[in-house]
């Protein structure tokens, strides 16, 4: 009995004592960057710099306004909707609330200058998907500040009777008694990325490292879900295991990390599950030919990287 105690005493000191890490499995390594790793990611940033990656804080401030007016907008037209519903109190109607929501390569950090900007908006349970794809959308084009922008926009409303203000839509219980359509617009769009945001050691070296590795694919043509390749949440989802693997590494490791394949996974075709209840698959799209396709130019970079660190 006091030999049992004494055990449960030591695991529960090194349970304690154990740092917990986010990912399925503990780090391969925990080991800092070098001072040429540095160097490295210093390059890295200068380079992706000269290919236009990054946005300008005019750019940056422009995205931030319209996403504002968007919310203005949405608030706006949800007490508009509800004036025209039957038997809703005008002392109800400034309660309602309503949100508009980042999504995509913006939510994460890393749009580029010619990126869509991708919004959610949610409505209470009174406002239906047809009076967002009517009624909004039109007073959508009115805008002046949102033209020079390509917008995305989708729509959920959720089953709550007003939109507070701090909603966390990362709360599974807002996906009960939803429509398909209104679980795939919170799913597969914001809830996914906000989760990889959560789930890696570092956003900023997680954002460098998916900058870059976003850049090399479309350069190499296998960057778009639509016609078989990975689109920006697999590829997100990919960059994010890896920083998951190597918590302390510069984004100059974490790129030649990336393009090392694990032989165990070389049987299943791409499986990348969402990290955000419910999980589903992100490469649906995904080809045979285009599988082979992508690891082709994986063994490309490796070569040529091995080849530049040698000389």
């Amino acid at each position: 009995m006091r030999d049992q105690r004494f055990f449960l005493l030591v695991y529960s000191i090194m349970a304690q004592n154990q740092k917990i890490y986010p990912g399925i499995t503990s780090p391969i390594s925990l080991e800092g960057p070098k001072q040429v790793d540095l160097k490295l990611s210093q390059k890295l940033e200068e380079s992706l710099r000269s290919y236009g990656v990054f946005e300008s804080q005019q750019e940056v401030d422009h995205r931030k306004e319209v996403l504002h007016k968007i919310n203005v907008l949405v608030r706006k037209w949800i007490k508009d909707v509800s004036r025209q519903k039957e038997n809703i109190p005008e002392s109800k109607i400034n309660t309602f609330g309503g949100k508009a929501f980042p999504l995509g390569s913006y939510s994460l950090g890393v749009n580029t200058k010619d990126a869509d900007l991708n919004i959610l908006c949610v409505a209470p349970r009174h406002v239906k998907r047809s009076d967002f794809f009517s009624s909004f959308l039109d007073i959508l084009k009115q805008q002046k500040e949102t033209r020079d922008l390509r917008l995305d926009m989708l729509f959920a409303s959720l089953d709550l009777p007003q939109i507070p203000e701090n909603i966390d839509l990362r709360d599974e219980s807002l996906l009960k008694h939803l429509s398909e359509k209104c679980v795939r617009s919170l799913n597969g769009s914001y809830r996914v990325t906000d989760e990889i945001l959560h789930l890696v050691p570092n956003k900023e070296t997680f954002r460098m490292t998916l900058q870059a590795i976003k850049l090399w694919a479309k350069k190499r043509g296998v960057y778009s879900s639509a016609l078989g390749f990975l689109g920006g949440v697999s590829w997100a989802m990919l960059v994010a295991r890896v920083c998951q693997l190597y918590p302390n590494a510069a984004p100059a490791t974490l790129i030649y990390k990336f393009f090392m394949v694990n032989p165990s996974d070389r049987i299943h075709l791409m499986p990348i599950i969402t990290p955000a209840y419910p999980q589903q698959t992100s490469t649906f799209n995904a080809l045979y030919s285009i599988d082979r396709t992508c690891r082709k130019r994986s063994t490309s970079f490796r070569m040529a990287w091995l080849s530049r660190i040698k000389n």
